[in-house]
């Protein structure tokens, strides 16, 4: 009996988590200009990183870092497809509820505010992966071309990298929202996130680019688990034990984040608290 217990409220827990994630991609899908103009600025900016890159691989004669023109636009090129659903950019709701008292709310209900949040941003991601991924995609295979994998087992492997990539960068920004609880003005944290994770994750260019010691620095952090590693797996760049091995890194990534995000919330939670908030 004991383990039907379990295993009811593992479902349940399951369901309730479908049903929000259900929910997120409901809401954000009413928001289709907005995707739109996404879509339109994803595909601008990827025509001036494909540009610059294939330049770059030109001007190092043909190769680099085993990329060569047409790899390199597909890495662009995929990386805009994925931007919208892993979402690095400046995301501030709980910071926000958090400075009106609002938080307050989340801490009466029964449901985990950090499970309700990371369900919703999973919906989002679904959501955006179409309408802002495809367009661009298409267009930089129509101006520079693009080498996609013939075998589906990439693609496959891929729609889990990317699951969990959108779950580190949905904790990373968690955990800078979570630095309401202390400080007023989180722009300086924000600022500086966005720049270590824009820099750190392979969206300016990729990380196998970068010397050996800011390649290191960037495997002591989750950043390069945010784009960089989809985008590896998707295009066949890693396969096999190494692309599992990548995946290995996500999940480590994704789960210590989470813990920390649980531990700094309740902290916090009990901070706003002791103030009488």
């Amino acid at each position: 009996m004991f383990g039907g217990g379990v295993g009811n409220a593992v479902r349940a827990e399951a369901v309730l988590f479908a049903t929000l994630v259900a929910m997120g991609f409901r809401r954000w899908s009413t928001y289709r200009l907005a995707a739109l103009a996404g879509a339109f600025s994803n595909t601008v900016f990827g025509l001036v990183r494909a540009n610059v890159t294939i330049a770059v691989v030109g001007v190092a004669g043909g190769t680099v870092a085993g990329y060569d023109a047409v790899g390199v636009a597909t890495y662009v090129w995929v990386g805009q497809a994925l931007l919208g659903s892993v979402y690095i950019f400046q995301w501030t709701d709980l910071a926000m509820r958090i400075r009106t008292g609002d938080i307050a709310v989340d801490l009466g209900r029964p449901v985990d505010p950090q499970f309700a949040y990371l369900a919703g941003d999973l919906g989002r991601a679904a959501f955006d992966l179409i309408p802002r991924g495809a367009p661009p995609l298409i267009i930089g295979a129509l101006v520079t071309g693009v080498a996609l994998p013939a075998s589906p087992l990439p693609y496959l492997l891929g729609v889990v990298s990317l699951v969990l990539a959108v779950v580190i960068s949905f904790a990373g920004r968690w955990l800078v929202n979570l630095a309401g609880f202390w400080l007023m003005d989180l722009r300086g944290p924000m600022a500086t996130y966005l720049v270590a994770v824009s820099v750190l994750n392979g969206l300016i260019v990729p990380v196998h680019w970068f010397p050996d010691w800011l390649k290191t620095l960037a495997a002591c952090t989750p950043f390069p688990s945010m784009l960089q590693a989809p985008i590896d797996v998707v295009t066949g760049r890693v396969q096999g034990l190494d692309a599992l091995s990548v995946m290995a890194v996500q999940v480590g990534w994704a789960g210590a984040l989470l813990g920390l995000g649980q531990v700094v919330y309740r902290r916090g939670a009990r901070r706003l608290v002791v103030q009488g908030g």
